[in-house]
């Protein structure tokens, strides 16, 4: 059922008003990171990591002094970094009904949807003979197979720029490692943890791109020589990006006639899991974003967390951004569209907007004044009842702490034992999923902000 036709002819055309003045820099900002082949798609020959693994080139067990890089990088991935364990995994009990839920009778470690993410796996035709799978997701699995460059790259007056032609890819780009990392931990065209993987006994698909960086063990140092070769370093960046990138890629696995429906299903795992997966006896439902009862809500974690970076840093665009969102709920829960809309336009409509907005959040600077502000927004988002859903909650409470760490690393906050009091107690509130309680979470936000002494909406 649609509604009648608005006057406007499109909700989302005020959300793109901020896009002509900038538009040709930022749409040549978006090919030159779209122009880079994934790893996991590359048509080179994976060489193996034992290849990186000399003491004389990044196996050194300590960093070297005077260097650019640390030379220990193998060596930091191979103690430290929990994607060696990624190919483990596959051969516990966990795994093994897994596998067999869904009818395979290999084992998960020939099984090639568990490979694409828990192990680097190239075609047979592209492997090396040093290539081996068991190490997990190694260095060619986010750097990209190293065929073509792997000798070159250690040549005097080889540039960056080359070793990205001849395959390298570019993790320092803000948004090339935001497709990376979402291509396994969400998903892609290509591989994808769906509804019913995790029917068979996965476990539900947690990750935001900021919160994941910093845990993991770094294997380079942002200097004034890395920023220099690579451009300032900036995590706000990075977790912008990575909310607008996992927010589009729901929208277009959404409109993804192979992807978006299984059967005369949709593709539930796009969907709030604790819609469902809640005694019936619990009545959860609340009002938000227009959805009615009865009626399973988009997964909009995502989605709240764009929303909130574009109330702080783009204020003039953020009622109709606001009115987008709303819209594709309605639209993909209750078929109710305005101004002639099929439910799918609008849904492909939003993914568009935050499509030309990613190349400017990748130039965005995030200094201390502008950070404060999207933890404002944040914080804000409990007033209007948006964190009823945990998801919505999780991504709240990750992007809240790497906004803060960020701030006290700058000395712009007060590091004090009542701020780590109250994150720690925030965190409390969500420790188990199913327990969840969205009014405590509301209550904890509630002393974070006095903790703060924020200034925010009534």
């Amino acid at each position: 059922m649609h509604r009648p036709a608005a006057s406007s002819t499109s909700l989302l055309r005020p959300a793109l008003a901020w896009l002509p003045g900038v538009v040709i820099l930022l749409l040549a900002q978006l090919a030159r990171a779209d122009a880079s082949v994934m790893p996991h798609r590359s048509p080179h020959e994976t060489v193996g990591t034992v290849n990186c693994a000399s003491s004389t080139c990044h196996g050194s067990i300590t960093p070297w002094e005077g260097s650019p890089v640390l030379q220990n990088e193998y060596t930091t991935w191979s103690r430290l970094d929990r994607h060696t364990n990624t190919f483990e995994v596959l051969k516990n009990a966990t795994s093994a009904r897994i596998v067999r839920n869904l009818g395979y009778r290999e084992p998960a470690t020939e099984v090639k949807i568990c490979l694409d993410c828990h192990a680097h796996n190239p075609p047979p035709t592209q492997r090396g003979a040093r290539f081996v799978q068991s190490e997990g997701v190694g260095c060619e699995g986010c750097h990209g197979p190293a065929g073509q460059w792997v000798t070159e790259h250690t040549v005097k007056g080889t540039t960056h720029a080359q070793n990205v032609a001849r395959g390298l890819y570019p993790t320092d780009q803000p948004l090339a490692q935001a497709k990376l990392c979402l291509s396994c931990h969400f998903g892609d065209e290509t591989r994808f943890v769906t509804h019913r993987i995790m029917g068979a006994g996965h476990p539900r698909i947690s990750f935001e791109l900021g919160t994941f960086s910093a845990l993991e063990p770094a294997h380079y140092r942002i200097d004034a020589d890395y920023e220099q070769r690579k451009g300032k370093h900036d995590p706000m960046r990075v977790w912008a990006l990575g909310q607008a990138l996992a927010a589009r890629q729901i929208l277009d696995t959404l409109t993804d006639p192979k992807r978006g429906r299984d059967g005369l299903m949709p593709e539930l795992v796009l969907f709030d899991c604790h819609a469902c997966h809640h005694p019936m006896s619990d009545k959860r439902w609340n009002p938000r974003m227009g959805v009615g009862p009865g009626r399973i809500r988009l997964n909009d974690s995502n989605l709240l967390m764009l929303r909130a970076i574009v109330r702080a840093a783009y204020p003039e665009s953020s009622a109709a951004f606001d009115r987008a969102v709303r819209a594709t709920h309605l639209a993909v829960s209750a078929g109710e569209t305005e101004g002639g809309l099929e439910p799918l336009q609008v849904v492909s409509k939003l993914s568009a907007t935050i499509g030309a907005l990613m190349p400017r959040l990748e130039q965005q600077a995030f200094p201390p004044a502008l950070q404060r502000q999207v933890l404002v927004s944040l914080v804000d988002e409990a007033s209007e009842s948006s964190y009823a859903d945990y998801a919505g909650a999780e991504q709240a409470y990750m992007a809240i702490v790497n906004v803060t760490n960020d701030l006290l690393k700058q000395q712009a906050l007060a590091d004090t034992p009542a701020l780590k009091t109250a994150l720690g107690d925030l965190l409390k509130t969500l420790r188990h999923d199913e327990q969840y309680a969205p009014a405590a979470f509301k209550q904890r936000l509630a002393t974070l902000r006095s903790t703060l002494g924020l200034q925010v909406r009534s």
